[in-house]
């Protein structure tokens, strides 16, 4: 399912890869990785840690809980010794555009300028299918800063863009409730189960980079305000919900612009199959 981006900044020639990155040949042998996993506490860097350590890998957690911090850069050499590949699942909740791009830019350049010196060989970082699409959050702002300082690092790269994950509609609707009243954006979206793009990183980071990899979803168009309905009576959680372009996510977002592309890579699970889990 691996696509290999021709001529990507910073990515080697076939030719040269099958020289500097043995680690995607010697895997199919059995013999495993090092591989590090930023954010490795969140919800997609902990089913990554797993997903890797299924393939029984060496994983290496990067979290500030587990003492390596990314924003002062503190423990990272450390983290990174002998690690040949990193991925970077971490993330930032806050809501203020100048401080979301400011976090990821530190943490970013610090873990970049980290592995340089520790000899990693490949970057893998999640992103966002439409990141270039939504000028107003601050979200996808400092995404956009980590793309950006990832294009232009010092590491071989990989970007993977994923759509908006299953549980992301209960998401948004704790972000707003109040007195058991919630709003929420009428998004068309085409989610993704959260233990997919962990096994699409996963699979990833074994192999070669490949510089921007093709959109990552899910197999279904989803109404964001009904998934959210169906997400909170699963989980036992009574809220009314008032669909309302005048909520945490504006009009920007509306129409197509969350969709992946054409050629896009479609994961397995359905939201009724990760619903039923719930």
């Amino acid at each position: 399912m691996a696509m290999t981006v021709r001529g990507a900044a910073g990515v080697p020639s076939m030719s040269v890869q099958s020289k500097m990155y043995p680690e995607a040949e010697r895997e199919k042998g059995g013999i495993t990785m090092r591989i590090a996993v930023a954010g490795a506490t969140g919800n997609i860097g902990t089913l990554t840690v797993a997903a890797l350590e299924r393939a029984a890998h060496d994983v290496v957690r990067i979290s500030r809980s587990l003492g390596v911090d990314l924003t002062t850069g503190d423990g990272l050499d450390a983290a990174l010794t002998g690690v040949e590949a990193v991925v970077d699942a971490t993330s930032y909740t806050g809501a203020d555009r100048d401080a979301a791009v400011a976090y990821f830019g530190t943490a970013t350049q610090n873990l970049l300028a980290a592995e340089k010196r520790a000899g990693v060989r490949h970057h893998v970082l999640l992103s966002i299918v439409g990141v270039d699409r939504v000028a107003g959050n601050a979200h996808y702002a400092g995404k956009r800063e980590q793309e950006r300082l990832v294009t232009e690092g010092p590491v071989p790269w990989t970007i993977v863009p994923a759509t908006q994950f299953h549980d992301f509609a209960a998401t948004v609707t704790g972000w707003t409730e109040q007195d058991g009243v919630a709003t929420i954006p009428p998004l068309l979206v085409q989610p993704i189960a959260p233990e997919d793009v962990a096994d699409v990183l996963a699979e990833i980071a074994t192999g070669t980079p490949q510089g921007r990899y093709r959109d990552v979803a899910g197999p279904d168009l989803q109404d964001l305000v009904d998934m959210a309905r169906r997400t909170n009576d699963a989980r036992g959680h009574a809220v009314k919900l008032v669909p309302t372009w005048s909520s945490v996510l504006g009009p920007e977002m509306a129409g197509d612009v969350l969709l992946p592309g054409e050629g896009a890579r479609i994961a397995p699970t359905t939201f009724d199959e990760w619903l039923a889990r719930q």
